[in-house]
């Protein structure tokens, strides 16, 4: 017997099989989720005058990603039909399944493993400062999302060929909001396909915009960064408790620990988070609000964070374990978002261009006066400040950025904070859009 016969599928030689392996690999989801992983973080670590899109890289990567797919797919499944010939179904014995469904699995996964982390991260201090600057938190997100509000509606008004529908595509792209974008989709039911593309034209911006807002903005300032930090901890200064000297709560020996890693922990803080998002509020027939699994994972990390155990259970995960699973929730996230907003994204701008240009004023009008109002009405700190607005746009890859920029994981309670305030009011936005009749 040849032995190359022992390791090739019938019909095929040694060599033939080989080859059909490896195609096997490259036009598996699985490879495409790494290869953009790697691409991304190559990309993101290219510094120009100082400044890197860090993770972001990873979203910019799948953008291109996901503009490629769209023209490649259909000539290299051809191909490979050609190459490999056809099941007995007469399916492809092989097919390019590098496809939408697979990247928003991924983005719902790491849209998890994210907020989870941040809530547990910042549960202990979350309530104390929360408390000592509600009215601030509550005016930045209410101010945030009117100003996005007012831009779209002066758009639908100024611009003849921009409609509602379109325009309030363009605003929950740009502040990145799925449940503001399920909610315009209820809005405007016959004109669904044109709020997806409105909204995949505006997203990548309504990424990238806040997340270099908040990496350029304490460079143009000329801030000390250090300093930021203590200001930080001088207005959020948690009073009493059990804190170590790094500002984490001590773990009591005493408690039970299901597992060293705190894995089990953040399972049930994920399973439980997810259970409370999915609970629906229902104002109308147009107007269904719920926290989303985004509000929900946060809400009850933050819970646990806080409370830090229930009898003689401990609540607590690990402070490595919550970064590595905050930075992969993180990537995972970005890899997602940014392999559907490519898919989208040629969709409108190849016909309305201009409309691109919409989409950078509703992220930046909004951060620019939520800064504005931060500062001067409300005296906040510089990354207190920043946290907050990363709430009020709900922007979840600009807060990972301004983590890594402040390098304290204290800025994750302002974003915490005015999240909800602007997640909440997103819901309804679309709403007054439609009865103002834009």
């Amino acid at each position: 017997m040849n032995i190359t016969n022992l390791f090739a599928t019938a019909g095929m030689t040694f060599f033939e099989e080989m080859w059909y392996q490896i195609c096997k690999v490259l036009v598996s989801p699985l490879f495409g989720i790494f290869l953009v992983l790697v691409l991304g973080y190559l990309l993101g670590r290219i510094k120009i005058k100082g400044i890197s899109l860090g993770s972001a890289g990873v979203f910019i990567m799948a953008i291109v990603v996901g503009i490629v797919t769209t023209f490649i797919k259909e000539p290299l499944n051809t191909a490979l039909l050609e190459a490999f010939g056809a099941k007995a179904d007469g399916s492809a014995l092989l097919s390019f399944s590098w496809g939408a469904s697979t990247f928003s699995i991924v983005k719902n996964i790491g849209l998890a493993l994210f907020v989870t982390s941040v809530g547990l991260i910042a549960g202990p201090k979350f309530f104390r400062n929360f408390k000592s600057k509600a009215v601030a938190y509550i005016v930045i997100g209410v101010v945030v999302i009117l100003t996005g509000t007012i831009v779209c509606i002066m758009v639908a008004w100024l611009d003849p060929n921009v409609d509602a529908a379109t325009a309030t595509g363009l605003l929950m792209g740009s502040l990145t909001s799925t449940p503001g974008f399920s909610a315009a989709q209820n809005v405007f039911e016959d004109q669904a396909t044109t709020v997806a593309a409105a909204n995949g034209a505006a997203y990548p911006f309504g990424v990238i915009g806040v997340v270099l807002f908040v990496q350029l903005l304490p460079r143009l300032l000329r801030a000390d960064i250090a300093k930021e930090r203590e200001l930080l901890v001088a207005q959020g200064a948690p009073k009493g408790g059990d804190i170590d000297e790094g500002g984490q709560e001590k773990t009591d020996k005493k408690l039970f620990t299901f597992d060293k890693f705190g894995l089990c922990v953040f399972a049930i803080t994920v399973a439980l988070g997810l259970l409370g998002g999915a609970i629906s509020f229902k104002f109308s027939e147009s107007i269904v609000f719920n926290l989303t699994s985004t509000g929900g994972c946060l809400l009850v990390g933050l819970l646990f964070g806080h409370f830090g155990k229930v009898g003689k259970v401990s609540l607590q995960v690990p402070d490595n374990t919550l970064k590595v699973l905050r930075e992969l929730g993180l990537v995972l996230f970005l890899m997602g978002s940014g392999f559907e907003g490519g898919l989208k994204f040629l969709e409108l701008v190849s016909s309305t261009p201009i409309v691109f240009l919409y989409g950078v004023l509703m992220t930046l009008i909004p951060m620019i006066v939520g800064f504005i109002i931060a500062k001067f009405m409300f005296k906040l700190c510089l990354l207190n400040n920043l946290g907050s607005i990363t709430g009020g746009m709900t922007s979840t890859p600009a807060l990972g950025s301004l983590i890594a920029v402040a390098e304290t994981e204290d800025v994750a309670s302002a974003y915490a904070a005015t999240y909800p305030i602007s997640l909440i009011l997103l819901v309804f936005m679309p709403q007054l859009i439609n009865v103002l009749g834009v």
